[in-house]
């Protein structure tokens, strides 16, 4: 099935990315001099964790072969995963998923339009997995330009990626770029049977190098800060963000925008 070997692939890729940030001693192996490629070899990450060569190779070239929960875990010790990167392992093999497949396609409720209303003068705005934005208030589109944009463009992760104003809007764009993406990723391993998350991916991909450059570092971090720094009106704001589930089964979002209380936390100058 072509959406089982796109998964495969991500596993692949997430493999390859991990095994090729080890150093041998990371592992307590001899450097054994100077190597070809980066990272540890196939059959030392198999050995370490008690597989046959031929057995993680078809692992890694993302062939369809099952595993096992157990052999996860000793992968993700030879690996040295952290616990964020651990579950995204085990999403993208398959192992204790979700008990429902995530859902890009979904309707905001009414209700749901009327609260983003009542948070005003607050920027609030409604995201699926795929990060489409399916509903905003006054005050989120002051700030992120929404309606400017039709509605198939009308994605956060492609606005941050390609429109100039939401680059400008975030101050330091190059580092909070990346953390944003990271928690894009573990949406889209929970989305990753449905087709038009990855058109979403491949697209990016073609369009920005800074994407694509980012994307195929397989990162995967605990969520991040919930603090982000804008320039609004010439002045860098510091916003305080969280993000509260409204719909479980549909994977709804609920975006919430606060200026930051203490004064002394903003500045004028934007490079500070």
């Amino acid at each position: 099935m072509p959406t089982l070997k796109r998964t495969r692939e991500d596993l692949a890729a997430f493999l390859r990315a991990r095994r090729e940030r080890l150093a041998p001693d990371d592992v307590g192996l001899p450097g054994g001099g100077r190597r070809r490629t980066p990272g540890l070899r196939r059959e030392e990450v198999a050995a370490l964790a008690g597989v046959g060569l031929t057995w993680y190779t078809w692992l890694e070239q993302g062939r369809d072969i099952g595993v096992s929960a157990s052999f996860l875990d000793r992968l993700a010790r030879v690996l040295k995963l952290d616990a964020v990167e651990r579950r995204h392992l085990f999403l993208l093999a398959h192992e204790r998923p979700p008990v429902e497949p995530g859902k890009t396609w979904c309707m905001v409720p009414p209700l749901v339009r009327r609260l983003m209303d009542d948070l005003a003068p607050h920027p609030a705005f409604v995201l699926n997995l795929r990060w489409d934005v399916l509903a905003f208030n006054d005050p989120a589109n002051q700030l992120f330009g929404f309606d400017a944009h039709p509605l198939p463009r009308r994605n956060l992760l492609w606005l941050l990626f390609t429109d100039q104003l939401m680059r400008e809007r975030f101050v330091g764009w190059a580092a909070q770029a990346p953390q944003m993406l990271s928690s894009f990723r573990r949406d889209f391993a929970r989305a990753t049977l449905q087709a038009d998350i990855h058109a979403l991916v491949d697209e990016l991909e073609h369009v920005s190098p800074e994407f694509k450059h980012w994307w195929r570092q397989q990162e995967v971090h605990a969520a991040g800060s919930d603090a982000c720094s804008l320039l609004v009106d010439g002045e860098v704001v510091l916003f305080e963000h969280t993000s509260l589930t409204i719909d479980a089964d549909r994977h709804l979002r609920l975006a919430v925008y606060a200026r930051q209380l203490d004064p002394d936390l903003n500045r004028s100058d934007p490079a500070a």
